[in-house]
């Protein structure tokens, strides 16, 4: 499906979805086009603010629709938990994991993390575990979590996640985004069938994460030059989420597959599954991370067998 667009998402009347970091980019992209398709859609925000401009817009985009805000903090297993306790009464069809920081100086989250694998991963683990009753309540149920092609360039170093004795702001977003990568992976894995797992990429895609890191940073030329590079270089917000709303609502989508760009290096393109790092596969691996991220969120997925 080469031309593939949002013009192609069926009726989505019906669906539940969730979508994180929807107050901006991708996210508010993503939930705008399942809104307009007719599903029920939770804009889960951390910022009251910026989410409540977002449902505005959303509103204004597609009178009528059903859309909500949440207020979700990944960076604070509290919230997650507290987000999870008020959106799980609810059967959910479609879980997007999508928020996400980028190359931003050494920070912790709340519960101590470093803030690039807290957020990205951690939070993601610990929201898609205590949703997941709610989703398998849903027969087909999809997670969607969105990775990185960046993460081509990802090491998950379990002797120093938290980059205490080491740390690079472009190692450390690169290993969170493969270990996105590799938990979509292990999730298919352990459901079984019984929900459907799989990751998403943007390509290049021009949001506010490329400048995040150097105005966290206190680097005005570097968030010139990043804004500048997203001018010139990167697709659109609109066509970055393409591959996530592929992956979301396509019936061809299979899991623990992969969706993204497909023009040169995946950095932009309609959407299609595309290859990944071959190491993300090793079931090894999706073991080792689960079990850390279990150990460090306190969050189990007692509906789901564990592997022999």
């Amino acid at each position: 499906m080469a031309k593939w667009t949002t013009d192609d998402i069926p009726d989505l009347t019906g669906t539940r979805a969730v979508v994180t970091g929807a107050n901006s980019g991708l996210g508010l992209r993503t939930a705008l086009e399942l809104a307009r398709h007719g599903a029920t859609v939770v804009l889960a925000c951390r910022s009251a603010d910026r989410g409540r401009a977002a449902l505005d817009r959303v509103r204004a985009a597609v009178p009528g629709c059903d859309v909500a805000l949440g207020s979700l903090d990944l960076a604070d297993l509290a919230s997650v938990r507290a987000f999870a306790e008020e959106q799980g009464t609810y059967g959910l069809d479609l879980l997007i994991n999508n928020a996400g920081v980028m190359a931003l100086p050494r920070r912790t989250t709340a519960d101590g993390f470093e803030l690039q694998f807290g957020t990205n991963h951690l939070g993601h683990f610990a929201l898609t575990g205590l949703l997941l009753p709610a989703l398998l309540d849903r027969p087909g149920a999809r997670v969607v979590t969105v990775t990185s092609m960046m993460h081509w360039l990802g090491r998950i170093d379990f002797d120093d996640l938290d980059g205490e004795r080491r740390y690079g702001k472009w190692t450390a977003y690169c290993g969170s985004k493969l270990a996105n990568l590799v938990f979509a992976k292990e999730l298919d894995r352990r459901a079984g069938g019984r929900l459907v797992s799989v990751a998403a990429h943007p390509g290049y895609a021009a949001t506010n994460l490329q400048q995040a890191g150097p105005r966290m940073a206190g680097s005005r030329i570097g968030e010139v030059v990043q804004g500048l590079g997203n001018r010139l270089f990167a697709q659109s917000d609109a066509a970055g989420a393409q591959p996530t709303l592929y992956a979301a609502t396509t019936s061809d989508v299979r899991g623990g597959q992969c969706y993204g760009p497909r023009g040169p290096g995946q950095s932009r393109g309609a959407p299609r599954r595309v290859p990944t790092l071959r190491g993300a596969e090793d079931p090894g691996l999706g073991r080792r991370l689960w079990e850390v991220s279990e150990e460090r969120t306190g969050v189990t997925y007692d509906a789901l067998p564990r592997p022999a």
